[in-house]
Order: structure tokens, then sequence, then C-alpha cells
């Protein structure tokens, strides 16, 4: 049985979600914020006959993710997200996200790697030169952040930022000289138990000076001190190599479409 979960299920959903913490970052991070009763979100479980989850759906705007640990009702889940009108934005844990391929309205495919960080035991120490970014911070984080060719703007990325800096789900440490930020690193999505790390970048003129390594380590240790776990996608090796001389492991691959 599929249905609409609310607040009486919280307390199940996320003992459900939280077995795989990382994975379930973004669906927890968004139950966290903005709860069950929003017009811009909602989520279903199915239910076995002993009243026990079995998978869930979250719809957040037109973007979904589903999310189970064995056999669930795929025709039931992708009716729910083909009923709603616009193009369809899925993405999740890409042995379940794959399964859905085939229904109408679906995007581009594109794959990661899923890592995760859970201790801060192989960092270094970076210094006393790294800042953390305040609100004030916002429009230097952007502009450095347009330098970065692999990068796709988005039109509202300056509300979502201060939104999220606001509400707590997302921290930025950051690099500068002559007054002018050279580096950044950022977490997105955070919630009680996990973390993404995203917007790591170096402008070109001061790269392979180690700037972004060090904003990472102080960043890592932030986060991790507070008990929680880093998680981040990635799909270039290079970067993958760094990644995991700072504590990272591989625990998956990650699927979008859109």
């Amino acid at each position: 049985m599929i249905r609409k979960l609310n607040n009486l299920d919280h307390d199940q959903v996320i003992d459900f979600l939280g077995e795989e913490a990382s994975i379930n970052l973004f669906i927890i991070g968004d139950i966290e914020v903005f709860g069950y009763d929003s017009d811009f979100q909602e989520l279903w479980a199915e239910f076995d006959e002993n009243e026990q989850i079995k998978a869930v759906l979250l719809r957040f705007y037109n973007s979904f993710i589903p999310y189970a640990k064995g056999q669930f009702d795929l025709k039931g889940f992708a009716e729910i997200i083909t009923s709603y009108d616009g193009p369809i934005q899925l993405s999740g844990k890409a042995n379940i996200v794959e399964l859905f391929e085939g229904i109408p309205g679906l995007g581009k495919k594109q794959q990661t790697f899923f890592a995760e960080c859970r201790s801060g035991g192989s960092l270094g120490n970076p210094g006393s030169h790294i800042n953390k970014a305040r609100i004030e911070d916002i429009d230097s984080i952007l502009e450095l952040r347009s330098t970065i060719a692999e990068f796709v703007p988005n039109p509202n990325a300056r509300d979502m930022l201060e939104t999220a800096m606001k509400t707590g789900t997302a921290r930025t440490y950051y690099t500068e000289e002559n007054g002018l930020m050279t580096a950044c690193a950022s977490t997105t999505a955070e919630n009680s138990l996990s973390a993404m790390v995203v917007g790591v970048c170096t402008r070109e003129e001061s790269r392979r000076q180690g700037l972004a390594t060090d904003v990472m380590q102080e960043l890592f240790k932030d986060v991790l001190g507070e008990g929680k776990i880093l998680c981040l996608f990635y799909d270039n090796p290079d970067a993958g190599r760094i990644y995991k001389r700072l504590g990272f492991k591989d625990i998956g691959m990650w699927t979008m479409y859109r």
C-alpha cells in the first residue's frame, strides 16, 4: 500500500532513511526543513502488511527522489511521478532510479560517484588564513563560482544560497587575497546527520597553491566535529583521488535525469 506521509509518520520515516543517512541526505534534509505540509513538497511511502515502510518517494517542486531497500511498487511510484505536469527531474541511488527508465518526461541521464567521509583522521592543518562566509559574502561566492566554466549558473542562486545560510543548511569557507575571494568550498542540504560538499573551486590565477585543499580541510573539520557525515558527488577521477586522500570512500553511484 502506498500513501502520503504526515507528521505522525516522522519517527518511522527517519529510522528507515537513517540506515543510509548519506544516500538519503536530501530527503532527510528536506523533511527537517520543510516537513510534510508544504505546497511544493510531498512524501509518500509504501508499507507492507505489518505497516513497516518498504520505500519512500519525495517530491520537491518537480524533482523526485525514490528510495527503497528491496523490491517496491515501481508502477505505483511511477504513476505518482507522471501525474505531475512539466518536465520531470529524477535522482537517487543508481540501482533504484534506473528502474524508472522509460517513463515519459525524463530528462538527460547523468551518473556520478557518491562518496562519504566519516572521520577527519586524514586531514592536515590548514592554518589560520581560512574564513567562514557570512551573508554579506554571498555575492563574492557567486562571483568566484561564475569564473568556473564547469559550473552551471542558476538564476535563483543568490536567493537559494541566502535561504540556505539563514536556515543553517549550508555553509562556505574561503580564502582571499587583497579583498578578492580566491578559493571556496561549501556544503548544501545539511541536516542533523549529514551534509553534501559542493562548489569547491579556485580562481584560475590562484591555483596550484593548495587553497582548495585548505578550505576543504577547514570545512571538513567543522562539519565532522558536529558528528555529521560528509558526502559528495564526483565524476572526475583526478578529483576523486584528491577526495580519497582527505578520507572519502565511494559508497555507490548516483543517477540523475534532468
